[in-house]
């Protein structure tokens, strides 16, 4: 099958493309998929470059969608030729993968596979921010960082519709607009953005969704009223330094968490609660799904390239 081989941590020049690496057989309780296109993430960057380990050689990728080719023992409730999704599966930058159906989500009818494979991951991420670790409620001040990426466009429709003011955050003119579509009320800059929160705000804002991290973390803490949460979810930007927590009281009492996915979608009833309402929105036309581009597998240096250089907006997706 085509697959990209990661065997030595570095650049996006690792991705190696090969149309030769073995087939997957699903095991007793997994299902063999067609992939129909795999969603391209930052924690794919992450495992790249080795910040989070992986052994090796690996396939990267940890979210896509496709069809059914077959089926393993055990497997009830899925067919050959449904339409399924997946996120946190390793392996899905390739043509073939086998998805264990305790990850396996029906896509349903009015949701492509496509549009699937670019929502999910960051769609599940969506809800859990602004649904578990901060409930978003109306009236809310909430700031979303990099609000034209994929994230970034999802999180502010979704704390749109619990009735939220969103801040937005972006580096152009373009990102600017995108994100002002998506619903944001206010849009800033990266440079002195906290100044501006706090000027727009008087006392800050509720939450701040920061999935940037090194280059924000400071003026997202100078941004948030006492007792705000900020909810580092990512590190796009680099690693926080050490934290002395002096700082989250001299700012008035702040709550600071680093969430991920994996604990907000730990059992298989709170995945498919979040699966549902996410499908639910995007296939009622809700929820809009950006995706900015297509690159075939065998690009996905590419990809990753120019989403590490900030040339992307919306979701990157790679169409085996």
């Amino acid at each position: 099958m085509r697959a990209i081989v990661v065997s030595a941590n570095g650049g996006p020049e690792v991705l190696a493309y090969t149309d030769d690496h073995p087939d997957p057989e699903p095991n007793p309780g997994e299902v063999l998929v067609e992939v129909a296109a795999s969603g391209v993430n930052f924690i794919d960057v992450y495992h790249r470059i080795g910040r989070y380990q992986l052994s090796l050689p690996f396939v990267p990728g940890e979210e896509g969608a496709g069809t059914v080719a077959a089926v393993g023992e055990d497997v009830r409730d899925v067919a050959v030729g449904d339409t399924v999704a997946w996120s946190s599966v390793p392996g899905s930058y390739a043509s073939r993968i086998a998805v264990p159906t305790s990850k396996l989500l029906a896509v349903p009818e009015g949701v492509t596979a496509e549009v699937a494979a670019a929502v999910t991951l960051q769609g599940l991420t969506a809800h859990y921010l602004t649904h578990s670790t901060y409930e978003v409620k109306a009236g809310d001040d909430v700031l979303v960082h990099a609000a034209a990426g994929g994230m970034g466009l999802l999180l502010t429709q979704v704390a749109k519709m619990r009735g939220a003011r969103v801040i937005g955050t972006v580096s152009t003119e373009e990102k600017e607009i995108l994100a002002r579509q998506a619903g944001a009320d206010e849009v800033f800059r990266y440079r002195g953005f906290a100044d501006a929160v706090r000027d727009l705000t008087g006392s800050g804002v509720h939450v701040v969704y920061d999935g940037v991290g090194a280059a924000t973390f400071d003026e997202s803490i100078a941004s948030l009223r006492p007792r705000g949460m900020m909810a580092l979810y990512g590190q796009a930007s680099g690693p926080v330094p050490p934290l002395d927590p002096q700082i989250l009281a001299r700012n008035g009492s702040l709550f600071l968490t680093r969430p991920t996915l994996g604990s907000y979608i730990a059992t298989r009833d709170e995945l498919t609660w979040r699966a549902s309402d996410l499908y639910g929105w995007v296939a009622s036309g809700k929820l809009r799904v950006h995706v900015s581009e297509r690159y075939p597998l065998a690009e996905a240096a590419r990809a990753h390239q120019d989403l590490e250089a900030r040339r992307t907006t919306g979701k990157v997706l790679l169409i085996p």
